[in-house]
This record gives C-alpha cells, sequence and structure tokens, in this order.
C-alpha cells in the first residue's frame, strides 16, 4: 500500500510540474518582447539582459517539463527546476520588500490580470514541495538499469 500511495504521488507530481512548466515556457516563448518586459519590471537586470533571460527561460522551463512529462532524466529536469524557482522566490521576496507591485510575468506576460508577488511565492512554495516530492520519490518509481539520473 506504501508503495502504491509513492508511486501515485510521485506520478501527480511530476505530472503537475511538466503541465506547469511546459504551459508556462510556451506562453513566454510565444511573445518574448512581452516578457522581457515583465523581466524588465523587476528593476534587478541591465537592460540588454532582460531580453536574454526572455528569449531563453521559456526554452529552459519548456525542456525541463517535456523531461518530466516523458518521465526521462526527471532528476537533472527537476534540479534545473528547483534552482530557477528558488531564484525567482528570492526575487519575488525582494520585490516584495521594495514595494514593488508588479505582475510576477510567469503566466500571463501580457494579459490584464496581474498575479500579485505574495500570491506568486505562495504558487512557488507549492512548487517547490512537488518537486522535493518528486525527487524524493524518482529512484522508489526506477528499474534498476534506469537510475543513471
Amino acid at each position: 500500500m506504501k508503495e502504491k500511495l509513492s508511486a501515485v504521488i510521485y506520478h501527480v507530481s511530476r505530472l503537475v510540474l511538466a503541465g506547469t512548466f511546459i504551459y508556462a515556457g510556451y506562453i513566454k516563448g510565444a511573445d518574448p518582447v512581452a516578457f522581457a518586459g515583465q523581466v524588465a519590471n523587476y528593476q534587478i537586470l541591465p537592460y540588454a539582459w532582460n531580453f536574454v533571460v526572455a528569449a531563453t527561460l521559456p526554452y529552459i522551463e519548456f525542456l525541463c517539463g517535456a523531461m518530466l512529462l516523458l518521465n526521462q532524466r526527471v532528476r537533472p529536469a527537476v534540479l534545473v527546476l528547483f534552482g530557477l524557482n528558488l531564484i525567482f522566490m528570492l526575487l519575488l521576496s525582494y520585490t516584495i520588500a521594495r514595494g514593488l507591485d508588479i505582475d510576477c510575468g510567469c503566466f500571463n506576460p501580457d494579459a490584464e490580470s496581474k498575479t500579485k508577488p505574495l500570491h506568486a511565492l505562495w504558487r512557488d512554495a507549492g512548487l517547490m514541495l512537488l518537486m522535493i516530492s518528486t525527487w524524493m520519490l524518482r529512484y522508489r518509481q526506477s528499474l534498476p538499469e534506469d537510475r543513471e539520473d
């Protein structure tokens, strides 16, 4: 019973993360100029670097999401997403501390509705929990010859 529950938690966590980051990567990649504007709103990076982030981050998120969806190289994908998410959570905390009222830019780079930084911080904390459970339960789900990641 415990094995079955851990398998369900692993697959649900993995698939929720996959869907979330495939969607986020697609939305941001569809309009990199709008996403660069969202990155610029954080007032952290030099002007040109906003475009570098906007041109690369969506593809990293999409690729990691695809790897999770296909259940391939799960731990490296989770590790990359964990690092990105941790950096973003620190950035959101800094934004809240500075009192900036900006849209996080995660899922709607050009939409009218804004996601407040505090709301995005809580959402990302939930994603971190999913990443941790996926990381920890990965080896329980793999066959011995599949344990290279």
